[in-house]
C-alpha cells in the first residue's frame, strides 16, 4: 500500500512559521514521524510540498496511477481552490484533508474549505499527530472499508 501525504503553501516552514499556531516541529521532522508510522503499520509513503497550486494537482493527478490514497494539507488553498478540489474529485482516491490548526476556531475566511466535500474525512485542530491519525484511519479504510 502507498500513500502520499501531500503538503501546500508554506508548510515548508514549519517550525519557523508562527510556532504558537504550528507548533515548532519541522516539516523535515514531520516527515520522519510519518516513515516511522508508516512503518509500523506496513506501508510506504512518499512526500510532496509546494507552493505553487498546479504542482499539487500534477501530485494529485499523478498518485491516481500507482497511489492508494492521499493525505493532504491544503494550507490556505482550502478556502477558495477550486482547482484542487476538481483535482481531488477527479481522482479515485481517498483523499483524508488534514490541518494541523483548528481552522473553525480562526479567522473566518479560514472557516470554510472548498476540498472537504470532496474528501473521504477531514482532521483539524490536532496538530502534527493529525497526520498520524490519518494514516492510521486511511490504511483501516483501505485495507476493510466497510468498517468506516
Amino acid at each position: 500500500m502507498k500513500i502520499l501525504i501531500l503538503n501546500g503553501p508554506n508548510l515548508n516552514l514549519l517550525g519557523e512559521r508562527e510556532p504558537s499556531i504550528y507548533g515548532e516541529i519541522s516539516l523535515e521532522s514531520l516527515i520522519k514521524y510519518m516513515n516511522k508510522s508508516a512503518q509500523a503499520l506496513g506501508v510506504e509513503i512518499y512526500h510532496f510540498q509546494s507552493n505553487n497550486e498546479g504542482a499539487l494537482i500534477d501530485q494529485i493527478h499523478e498518485a491516481r496511477r500507482d497511489t492508494h490514497g492521499i493525505i493532504f494539507n491544503p494550507g490556505a488553498f482550502s478556502h477558495y481552490s477550486y482547482a484542487l478540489r476538481d483535482a481531488v474529485s477527479s481522482v479515485n482516491l481517498p483523499v483524508i484533508e488534514v490541518h494541523i490548526s483548528n481552522i473553525s476556531a480562526r479567522e473566518p475566511f479560514r472557516h470554510l474549505s472548498v476540498i472537504a466535500p470532496v474528501c473521504l474525512g477531514q482532521i483539524s485542530g490536532l496538530g502534527l499527530e493529525g497526520y498520524g491519525l490519518a494514516l492510521d484511519f486511511l490504511v483501516k479504510h483501505l485495507t476493510n472499508p466497510s468498517t468506516d
